[in-house]
């Protein structure tokens, strides 16, 4: 593969990127939500002075399980289908580069276009709690930042594979928001009734939760906020005493193979395709 042409192709997607209604759109919500948030939990302490980057970020968790795949899927589902209805993707098929460049191009300025747009909202909520706060916990926000980007772009890699697959844009979007909102309902509640229903004990129900990325980053963020497991009951005191030290580095890396694989799969996909119109 060459470099200097998925650059190029990423180039492209960065600028398309600032002309893209939904990530201008889920921009400004998620940036106008962390505001939001940031400024309620540090209304509930009945002061500005005690409450740094921490308490706030365990604040933003639950509004990142639900914005944030959301983001990665729907901009993903529209990569490789939308060049499709826009009849672009044969255009670029014959330019001198390959599928694999197209797939990493597009997905490299997607991500650095989606990472820019999560950066700018942390940012506005960061810069207030830094005005407002005394404890400033900016390793752990910053931490909270890597992870919340790595959830986006899991979302986006499964998008990109709902997108290789589907032909159309509004069908990959249709079922984009299905995956999302499985995905959604598929956390705390959903794994109670499934453990219920299976009867599973604590090991397994701990290797349930893994299967998805949303709790997969919840664990995660927790480890990196309280540096425990204990909020979770027996499942999180289970994991702390088993896994120890390398249960954080094995989280991390399970959300890297999350971004790869589906990433694999796309690329597979399309290579075999011989008609991408």
């Amino acid at each position: 593969m060459s470099i200097i042409s998925i650059l190029v192709i990423a180039r492209k997607e960065l600028r398309d990127a600032r002309r893209n209604r939904w990530l201008i759109l889920y921009s400004i919500i998620f940036g106008a939500l962390a505001l939001s948030v940031a400024w309620l939990a540090l209304s509930g302490t009945g002061g500005y002075a005690t409450v740094g980057f921490g308490r706030t970020s365990a604040s933003l968790i639950n509004m990142v399980i639900l914005i944030v795949p959301l983001m990665g899927l729907t901009l993903g589902a529209l990569s490789i289908s939308g060049e499709r209805d826009k009849k672009t993707m044969l255009y670029l098929l014959a330019q001198p580069v390959t599928k694999a460049e197209i797939l990493s191009g597009k997905y490299l300025g997607m991500s650095f276009a989606l990472t820019l747009s999560l950066i700018t909202g942390f940012g506005v909520s960061g810069i207030f709690i830094a005005v407002k706060g005394q404890d400033l916990q900016s390793l752990v926000y910053i931490a909270f930042i890597f992870l919340t980007i790595l959830l986006a772009l899991v979302g986006l890699s499964l998008g990109f594979l709902i997108s290789t697959i589907v032909q159309k844009s509004v069908t990959s979007i249709g079922i984009a928001l299905f995956t999302w909102l499985s995905l959604v309902l598929f956390t705390d509640l959903g794994l109670m009734g499934t453990a219920i229903v299976l009867n599973l004990g604590i090991p397994e129900l701990f290797f349930f939760t893994l299967s998805n990325p949303l709790q997969v980053f919840k664990i995660s963020a927790i480890l990196v906020l309280q540096s425990n497991l204990e909020v979770l009951g027996p499942g999180g005191i289970y994991a702390t005493r088993t896994y120890g030290a390398i249960l954080l580095p094995s989280l991390i890396a399970l959300m890297c193979a999350s971004i790869v694989i589906p990433l694999g799969v796309s690329y597979s996909i399309l290579a075999s395709k011989r008609d991408l119109r």
